[in-house]
C-alpha cells in the first residue's frame, strides 16, 4: 500500500468514516498517575507484618498489581489511562490468603492537573489507604485534523509567526511556541495479531498533552494522514511518538517508539524515523519498522 503525502494527493480510505466513529472511544482523555503510599488501620495480622500485602488497581479494563509489602508501605507509582466512559478507580488491598478491604474513587470529582493527597476509607474494615493521585493531559488547545481535508491558512500562519516573534518573548512566559506535526504512515511494523497483521495507531505526547490517530485495521503499512498541533510551554521538552496495536476493550500492545527533542526539529522537514523498543536501546520488532512524518511548522 503506498504512502501518499499531502503535497501529491491522497487515496481516501473506505474505512475512514467508520474509523472516525471509533476514534473518540479509542482516545484516552487523560493519564492517571497514582503513587501508592501506605495503608493504616488494617487487621492485626496485616499491620504486624505477618502477611504479604499487595494492592490491586482497576480503571476500566486496565489492571495493575503492586509489589508485596510486610508493613503496608509501598511508595510505588502507577500510570493508568483514563477514558471518558471509565472514570471509577477500584482498589483492593489483599493478603496472601484473604482480602482486607476495598474502595472506589470517582475520578470525575477530582480537579485536573493537580496532585491530590487522599486518605480513602476502606469497605469491609476500619482501615484506610493513602494515595497521591494526579490526572494530567487534559489541555484542550491541542487539535487533530484529517490531512485529506486540510488546507493551510496563510493568515493563521502569519499570525503565529507574529505571535512568537522574538520581541514578544517575555509577554507570556508559559506560551513559548507552536508545534505542527503531520503523521503520514508507517512501514515494517511487527505482526501483533493472528494472521500476520496488526491494528496500529499512533499516540503523540508532548509533556502532559496527548493526541492520538485513528486505528488502521489489519495492516503492517498503515496510512493515518493526520495533522496535530500542540502549544509548546517548554522548548527543551521532547515529542514522544509511540505506535500501538489495538486490541479489544481498550487493551493495547507496544509496537515501537521514537523520541524527538523540539530543539532538533527543522521546519518543513519530511522524513522517516526508525522505531525503537520501549527503552530506546534498539530497533523495535518488525521488518525495519519506521514511521513517516513532517514538521511543517515549529516556532
Amino acid at each position: 500500500m503506498p504512502i501518499w503525502s499531502w503535497e501529491t494527493g491522497f487515496m481516501r480510505n473506505p474505512k475512514l468514516a467508520d474509523a472516525s466513529r471509533r476514534l473518540k472511544s479509542q482516545i484516552w482523555s487523560s493519564v492517571v498517575t497514582i503513587v501508592l503510599v501506605e495503608a493504616k488501620g488494617l487487621p492485626p495480622d496485616a499491620e504486624n507484618g505477618l502477611n504479604d500485602i499487595y494492592v490491586r488497581f482497576r480503571l476500566g479494563n486496565e489492571k495493575y498489581k503492586s509489589k508485596n509489602s510486610y508493613r503496608a508501605r509501598w511508595l510505588e507509582q502507577f500510570d493508568l489511562h483514563l477514558f471518558d466512559d471509565d472514570q471509577m478507580l477500584e482498589l483492593v488491598i489483599c493478603g496472601k490468603y484473604n482480602t482486607f478491604g476495598k474502595c472506589t474513587i470517582d475520578l470525575r470529582s477530582l480537579p485536573r492537573e493537580r496532585t491530590h493527597g487522599i486518605w480513602q476509607p476502606l469497605e469491609e474494615c476500619t482501615g484506610e489507604v493513602h494515595l497521591m493521585l494526579t490526572i494530567s493531559g487534559t489541555t484542550a488547545s491541542e487539535t487533530i485534523t484529517d490531512l485529506t481535508s486540510y488546507k493551510e491558512n496563510p493568515i493563521e500562519k502569519a499570525t503565529l509567526l507574529k505571535r512568537y516573534a522574538w520581541h514578544h518573548s517575555l509577554q507570556t512566559l508559559r506560551d513559548v511556541g507552536h508545534l505542527t506535526v503531520k503523521v503520514f504512515g508507517a512501514t515494517g511494523l511487527a505482526a501483533a495479531d493472528i494472521g500476520g497483521k496488526s491494528d496500529p495507531f499512533v499516540v503523540l505526547e508532548l509533556i502532559n498533552a496527548r493526541l492520538q490517530t485513528q486505528t488502521e485495521y489489519k495492516t503492517l503499512t498503515p496510512n493515518w494522514n493526520k495533522i496535530f498541533t500542540f502549544n509548546v510551554k517548554d522548548m527543551t521538552s521532547v515529542l514522544e511518538i509511540t505506535v500501538f496495536d489495538e486490541d479489544r476493550d481498550h487493551k493495547v500492545e507496544f509496537l515501537g517508539r521514537v523520541v524527538i527533542p523540539l530543539l532538533r526539529i527543522r521546519n518543513g522537514e519530511k522524513r522517516w524515523y526508525s522505531l525503537k523498543d520501549k527503552k530506546m536501546y534498539s530497533r523495535a520488532k518488525g521488518t525495519q519498522p519506521q514511521v513517516r512524518r513532517t514538521f511543517p511548522f515549529c516556532k
